[in-house]
């Protein structure tokens, strides 16, 4: 790691700008963060503002007025939300479909998560690879929730990755950063220029931050992939607990794609609906109700609040962190209805 190199110019030499001249275009230390995270994820990366930010970035740079998006179910309600205000305006159709089954026609562009956030859905990358290109469509994979330490989508024919750098990656909740990692060169440049000519790169103290977190990316993983996939199972068994969803618990297309975990987001029914749910997001003591997800503290949160009747009144999702695990569901045991 190099010291954060915060300079907003860069003097010409003879009379020339340099790979560096406005840091609105690129800076070292994002070049950094940039390369560690092509290394992690096997392609080309970009930084920018936002994980929304890296989101728009690929919409609108890469696809035409009036482009057909196919998005999956239950995607991040963000990405639903941005899909469905925003960019209608500029013409874009969305379809949303079962990402656990192959795309529709007619679309210049897929959208998968992997696993999709909060309801824990997982696709099967290779056949909406194959059904995606066979229409010469490309294939965009949120994988936010697996981080590059669980699964490389461009390995299994996407086309781009993109993150929300805010959670695992940067990994302690201070840090606002979004990334896309593409395949095709053309796919690379045409986002930077994107980029320079929106304004939506990262300044260069978060990416400084981000390569601190990366640093202990691995190790942070297992180790909350460790822990979800423990609470997941007490959960499961039990008697206050309708429902987990978790991919770790039998998911098939999860265990075929994912590696050395299935990471520390998790999602859970809570019997007696919204009012039950409600107290256990305000009883919990080491876990916070907060937002957000990837730390290393555990927090948990209802789901409905902000997204309405796309996930159960009932629903609370929990970020695991590196806490003890026994601690952990000790905090949840008692929190539950009956503990």
């Amino acid at each position: 790691m190099e010291p954060v190199d915060r300079s907003t110019i860069w003097p010409y030499r003879e009379g020339e700008p340099g790979q560096f001249f406005y840091q609105r275009y690129a800076h070292p230390t994002g070049v950094e963060a940039e390369q560690a995270l092509g290394e992690l994820d096997g392609g080309r990366a970009l930084l920018f503002s936002s994980g929304m930010g890296a989101v728009t970035s690929v919409i609108l740079g890469l696809l035409e007025p009036g482009a057909r998006i196919a998005l999956a179910d239950g995607a991040y309600y963000g990405v639903e939300r941005l899909f469905r205000t925003e960019l209608t305006r500029w013409g874009v159709d969305v379809v949303e479909f079962d990402q656990t089954g192959p795309p529709p026609e007619g679309v210049q562009l897929v959208w998968l998560e992997t696993p999709s956030n909060p309801l824990l859905s997982f696709p099967d990358l290779a056949a909406s690879v194959e059904a995606a290109h066979a229409q010469e469509a490309r294939v965009v994979v949120d994988a936010t929730a697996a981080t590059p330490v669980l699964l490389r989508p461009l390995e299994h024919g996407a086309d781009i990755v993109v993150h929300s750098a805010t959670k695992y990656l940067g990994g302690h909740s201070d840090v606002l950063l979004g990334v896309a990692v593409c395949r095709s060169e053309d796919d690379h440049r045409r986002l930077l220029e994107f980029r320079g000519h929106t304004g939506v790169v990262a300044a260069p103290d978060p990416a400084w931050l981000l390569l601190r977190g990366l640093q202990t990316l691995t190790v942070r993983v297992e180790r909350q992939s460790a822990s979800a996939l423990e609470v997941a199972r007490r959960l499961q068994a039990h008697p206050a607990v309708e429902r987990v969803r978790y991919p770790g618990l039998g998911d098939e297309r999860a265990a075929r794609y994912m590696r050395s975990g299935f990471g520390g987001l998790l999602s859970f029914d809570v019997a007696g609906g919204a009012e039950a749910a409600r107290s256990v997001e305000t009883s919990t003591h080491l876990i916070k109700n907060a937002t957000s997800l990837g730390g290393v503290h555990s927090v948990l949160e209802t789901r409905r609040r902000w997204e309405g009747d796309r996930v159960p009144e009932q629903l609370v999702r929990l970020s695991v962190g590196l806490e003890p695990v026994d601690e952990l569901w000790a905090d949840l045991e008692q929190a539950l209805p009956g503990g």
